[in-house]
């Protein structure tokens, strides 16, 4: 017998590696995608709520519920990131505007009401941004905290440092007071933590050859995801000099379907909140030198052939014909 598909909803400020992991979601059948929530990060809210919609359409998925929620980080100015994704967040592949409407909800009631409905347990929530959407939802309705079965978050770094500052990812620095508060409640809800870092996605590079296999593909989604890759690989490879840049939000959803190809530890993870020199560090107990509650299953290996094989087989997967959306 097979299992039931393992509920999920996607919190996210697409961005290209944003989409390619709602994509990934789609296509696997292990999964079922309860909705999706936006939150400024990449780009301001206005560009990734709809950004979230286009992509639900490119994927034959208009009959998802897209919420946007928080405008702005809990208690700081928004930082964003379009010289990394473009004016629009999705630069690269010419997508249509969408139809599909927005839901009227606020992401954050959503997230309540959902985890409110479902079986404790029963829901997974994947966060690809800042976590400010999260944390309001946690903060309005606590008693929601441990019916979520899992947290699997792309964000921080360890030995990698950071890729906004010296020592912060940009999910975490965009607002540090709302990571601090999720991992608070999800520590005293008892509620697992994954954390898919940068030292992580760091090894799953968008090279060359990883890229011409989604070419080959030939499908509209196959061609859409390629120009978003091309585009996205530009900013890290002029920075760090390598073939291809970090795949780094897919990894998220790639965890729930193949575990095995991620390698990492239960340890101690806090966020940094009081110095704007360190500000949004995840200080990662690696060792064990504190006695700081292991908090985090920290990931810190992957496949990065079977990964790329995963999601090129999901990605051929989704609509070979450009036509209507899923009804």
């Amino acid at each position: 017998m097979t299992s039931a598909p393992r509920k999920i909803i996607i919190d996210t400020d697409p961005g290209q590696d944003d989409a390619i992991a709602i994509l990934l979601a789609l296509a696997s059948p292990e999964l079922e995608v309860l909705g999706l929530t936006a939150v400024a990060g990449n780009v301001p809210l206005a560009l990734t709520e709809r950004n979230a919609r286009r992509i639900c359409e490119l994927a034959g998925r208009s009959d998802l519920a897209v919420h946007a929620g928080a405008a702005r980080p809990l208690s700081r100015k928004l930082v964003t990131a379009e010289a990394v994704h473009g004016r629009t967040g999705l630069d690269g592949p010419d997508l249509p505007e969408p139809v599909m409407p927005l839901r009227a909800a606020h992401a954050a009631d959503f997230i309540v009401e959902t985890l409110r409905r479902e079986e404790p347990g029963a829901v997974t929530l994947c966060t690809l941004g800042p976590l400010t959407n999260v944390a309001l939802a946690f903060a309005k309705a606590p008693e929601i905290v441990p019916r979520v079965r899992e947290i699997v978050t792309m964000g921080g770094g360890a030995f990698e440092g950071g890729n906004t500052t010296p020592v912060a990812e940009f999910n975490i620095l965009v607002d540090p007071h709302a990571a601090k508060a999720v991992l608070g409640a999800a520590g005293a809800a008892g509620v697992p933590v994954t954390m898919m870092p940068l030292d992580v996605t760091h090894k799953a590079l968008t090279r060359a050859d990883r890229i011409a296999a989604i070419r080959d593909l030939r499908t509209p989604v196959g061609d859409a995801v390629v120009a978003l890759l091309e585009f996205f690989e530009r900013f890290d490879e002029a920075k760090y000099g390598t073939d291809g840049g970090p795949l780094h939000d897919p990894c998220v959803i790639a965890w729930l379907l193949a575990p095995g190809i991620f390698g990492g530890g239960l340890v101690n993870v806090e966020i940094e909140t009081g110095s704007e020199l360190t500000m949004g560090q995840t200080v990662v107990d690696w060792w064990g030198v504190t006695t700081r509650p292991r908090n985090v299953r920290f990931i810190r290996e992957i496949d990065a052939d079977a990964f790329f094989s995963l999601l090129t087989e999901r990605i051929g997967r989704l609509p070979r014909e450009a036509g209507p959306s899923h009804p």
